[in-house]
């Protein structure tokens, strides 16, 4: 199966998936999460794969969603929030996914780091959330993410928009990642890591995977329920849309309440 957004190969037991779009620091648009959507359901089909490692392209992980994409869309892409985080592979698959962040992580990318059960990162890696500095709401990833970052860390992450910036030292720090490594060595750790969960019961990782991150998802789930809901009640707000026309003008955005 051939890819135009994602380059994926296996490698035994292990399945590597990079996001493949470097000119645009690997956002995600349409055909990328439609083609992510394909990989795992497909995956989830292949009893070979024990793991998995998700990584980027270039100088970035994960830019989050294409903000050209936004601009123009005046819907939700989702019927629900389930819909929307299809092109996840936490969803689909009852294997671990090993997140290998290297560079930049924003906005959406974050969703892919809240998915993994295993986040390493390079050196030079970053978190950033510009949601708000696009006129969107940020409601789903740090929602996700709050059993493992403490709130107070996440409001500040996500308040800030693009005027804050966790380094990966910082991430290490508060549990956004469990691991930290000179970029070179980010690829060889992630698959040091998959092949050593590869070796392991594959029943008994899928059972015990599952315990837990049930736990996650039913202590979340009303949070991002509601969170998806303030994303759809603001979409009809006119600075969702000046967000993102104001980026692809490159100009400051003009808010209604100004």
């Amino acid at each position: 199966m051939s890819y135009e957004t994602i380059a994926v190969h296996a490698d035994g037991p292990v399945l590597h998936v990079a996001l493949n779009r470097p000119d645009r620091m690997n956002a995600f648009d349409r055909a990328m999460t439609g083609e992510l959507t394909e990989l795992w359901r497909g995956t989830a089909r292949d009893r070979t794969v024990r793991a998995v490692v998700l990584t980027g392209t270039g100088r970035a992980f994960c830019s989050g969603a294409d903000v050209g994409d936004l601009e123009g869309e005046r819907s939700p892409r989702g019927a629900g929030v389930d819909d929307e985080l299809a092109f996840l592979p936490g969803p689909h698959l009852d294997v671990p996914v090993i997140a290998a962040v290297n560079g930049i992580c924003a906005g959406g990318g974050l969703h892919f780091v809240a998915d993994a059960d295993i986040v390493i990162a390079a050196e030079s890696a970053a978190f950033v959330d510009p949601h708000v500095s696009v006129g969107q709401v940020s409601a789903l990833e740090p929602v996700s993410l709050a059993l493992r970052v403490p709130v107070p860390r996440l409001l500040r992450l996500a308040l800030l928009g693009r005027g804050e910036r966790l380094d990966a030292a910082g991430a290490l720090a508060c549990d956004l990642v469990s691991e930290v490594v000179p970029d070179a060595d980010l690829l060889p750790r992630a698959r040091e890591l998959a092949a050593l969960v590869a070796a392991n019961s594959p029943a008994a990782v899928a059972a015990t995977r599952k315990a837990l991150r049930s736990l996650e998802a039913k202590l979340l789930r009303t949070s991002m329920e509601e969170g998806w809901q303030a994303i759809m009640d603001h979409w009809r707000h006119p600075d969702s849309a000046e967000g993102p026309r104001a980026f692809a003008e490159r100009r400051a955005p003009r808010w209604a309440g100004d």
